[in-house]
């Protein structure tokens, strides 16, 4: 079969980067957990495969999500990796016609225009011919706008982007070469052989009149072949190694595998599919603290080049807000834990005073109440829970009123796992010795934990929110709707953490008037005062909170509720709205008609604002 020089630079490049995928893909794979393992043997022939396929198709190729969050942006990545794809595809299909067999060499359809003397005769061949021109303009156009972001990326939605290393330059430069160096090589060709198509024919012509094409023509395939390979070569230390993973783990996402708490061959397949794009970077509310360094983008890069402090590991809140934002759907906030586990030196405790006694529960109770720690620190939202559980008459167990552990999430989150499953497993064990079948939480700290890692069999996890909306649906709470206008904030873990967006809005609508805002839901701001972030200041914990309540004052509310005590104790350190959990605003409603129920529901917002007026009086920080 007829060959020349100028393919080898290719060919080479082509094997070094199927041989490199092969052996790094089936490292990673290799040391996935027994369990994982079998998820993939069992799924690869099911339906599930064809999602995954209909997946890549969709993200992968024509990108959909970044479609959504910027259309040029989509088109810019589209019109590279779909184009490109189908370049090679019909491309492909192409050569087979035209040397009538299935087994053509790669290089023969990537340089046909060379190989193929004489124009197109047939039709098929004229359309095809046509087709892999407007292809290539398509592609091209891609390119284009790629040169353009790197000038202005705020026409593509981005405010912020990241830095290149050397690896992504050469592979970068290599990308933006390989389009336009084809379109002139095959233009020429078509300048001296009269076998181009509806856009390559002209061009070629037209270069004619002015340029030595004859002479070119071979420096210009070398060129094209030399710059497919010196991408195939950076690759693997380029962001661009996000090409071929992402179809990895889009397979093995729709398999069932997650990311787990020690780092696997998973972790490192969702750490190489990051590419750095920067779409998350404008997501992150570190940057209303000035802090621009410690980005889950830049967290990934440092995990990979094996260069990651404590400092940006651990500057975090783990709001997981830059999360939805994520084209490639990476568990960034579960890389991030997983990573502060492995980096994080065990603390030595073995819990001993923590003893499992005799439970002294009716047999009548209904469910046991968990309020968690950060509750404990909010009193009026355990006072509403109990008047609203003597209302609806719910027999209840207080499990944590009094000496009980945490739940272990915040353990956790700082990298203690080992430590936190000494608590997870003490609490546990209280829980099914009970017998019952329902326990409800007031901390979405705590509600994810027990939800994700408590393995609670038969035992439902609700979130006060859902049990107050339970309880309401079957009339055990009277509806008292109260002239409000109040905006509900979404507390991370709770929303973007656990997916609990509509109950406490159903239930809120009850009794007051939700307003809609602009930052709600997936897109809600984080309240600044998570306990993920140990590295963070103070004051810049108050920015990160003050940025988030200058967006809800602008709606002029009469209250700002929320369902996590966290963030109710955050937002109350301020005068600037009143703030209050959703139990505190269903118990509000449902004392109207008592004697001075709303001042005693107020309490715990005043002897705050009591508490830092004394503090500034007496000068104490």
């Amino acid at each position: 079969m007829e060959t020349t020089p100028f393919i080898w630079p290719f060919t080479i490049g082509l094997l070094f980067i199927s041989c490199f995928l092969v052996i790094i893909i089936g490292i990673w794979i290799s040391s996935l957990s027994h369990i994982d393992k079998s998820r993939i043997i069992h799924s690869i022939f099911t339906y599930k495969s064809i999602l995954a396929i209909k997946e890549v198709f969709m993200e992968s190729l024509l990108h959909r999500k970044i479609f959504r969050k910027n259309p040029v942006l989509g088109y810019m990545h589209m019109s590279l990796a779909f184009g490109w794809f189908l370049l090679i595809a019909v491309g492909h299909i192409e050569a087979c016609i035209h040397y009538k067999t299935l087994s053509v060499p790669a290089y023969k359809a990537i340089f046909m225009r060379y190989f193929v003397s004489g124009p197109a005769l047939t039709l098929s061949e004229k359309m095809l011919a046509a087709c892999m021109d407007m292809l290539l303009l398509f592609v091209l156009s891609g390119v284009l706008l790629a040169y353009y972001k790197r000038i202005n990326s705020r026409v593509f939605g981005m405010k912020k982007t990241t830095q290149l290393k050397l690896g992504d330059r050469i592979a970068l430069t290599s990308l933006w070469l390989i389009f336009p160096l084809r379109f002139l090589a095959e233009s020429l060709t078509a300048g001296i052989h009269n076998n181009g198509s509806i856009i390559s024919q002209p061009t070629g012509q037209l270069l004619a009149s002015f340029l030595p094409v004859q002479s070119l023509e071979t420096p210009l395939w070398w060129a094209y072949s030399g710059a497919l390979s010196l991408f195939f070569f950076a690759l693997p230390v380029s962001r661009y190694m996000h090409i071929p993973v992402e179809v990895i783990l889009i397979f093995l996402r729709n398999y069932g595998i997650k990311v787990q708490k020690r780092i696997d061959g998973y972790s490192r397949i969702q750490v190489y599919s990051c590419s750095r794009c920067g779409i998350c970077l404008d997501s992150c509310q570190m940057t209303h603290a000035a802090i621009k360094d410690t980005q889950s983008v830049y967290v990934l890069k440092h995990i990979r080049n094996k260069n990651l402090t404590d400092e940006k590991l651990f500057n975090c809140l783990l709001c997981g807000r830059c999360q939805p934002d994520c084209p490639v759907g990476l568990e960034l906030n579960n890389l991030r834990m997983t990573q502060r586990i492995e980096s994080t030196k065990e603390y030595n405790s073995s819990y001993k005073y923590l003893k499992n006694g005799k439970l002294n529960i009716s047999p009548q109770t209904e469910v046991i109440y968990f309020a968690g720690c950060m509750t404990h620190l909010t009193p009026a939202i355990i006072k509403s829970i109990k008047e609203i559980f003597a209302v609806a008459d719910v027999k209840y167990w207080f499990m944590d009123e009094d000496k009980t552990a945490c739940c272990g999430r915040p353990l956790m989150q700082i990298g203690q796992y080992e430590a936190a499953k000494k608590l997870i497993k003490h609490n546990r064990e209280q829980i099914l010795a009970t017998g019952i079948k329902k326990i409800i939480v007031s901390c979405p700290i705590c509600y994810k934990v027990f939800k994700e890692d408590y393995a609670l069999p038969g035992v439902a996890v609700l979130h006060h929110s859902e049990y107050l909306l339970e309880l309401m649906a079957d009339k055990r709470i009277p509806i008292k709707k109260m002239p409000m206008r109040v905006i509900y904030h979404d507390p991370c873990e709770l929303g973007r953490g656990s997916g609990i967006y509509h109950q406490p809005r159903l239930l809120l609508n009850e009794y007051v008037d939700v307003v809609p805002t602009k930052n709600e839901k997936e897109a809600a701001y984080c309240c600044g005062g998570s306990l993920s972030n140990i590295k963070i200041q103070m004051d810049e914990r108050n920015q990160i909170r003050n940025k988030t309540l200058e967006e809800y004052i602008t709606y002029q509310p009469d209250m700002l509720a929320t369902a996590c005590p966290l963030c109710k104790k955050t937002f109350a350190k301020t005068n600037k709205l009143n703030v209050h959990d959703i139990a505190e605003i269903v118990c509000m409603a449902l004392n109207t008609n008592k004697e001075r129920p709303k001042k005693e529901t107020y309490l715990y917002f005043h002897e705050v604002k009591h508490l830092e007026e004394t503090k500034i009086k007496m000068n104490i920080h």
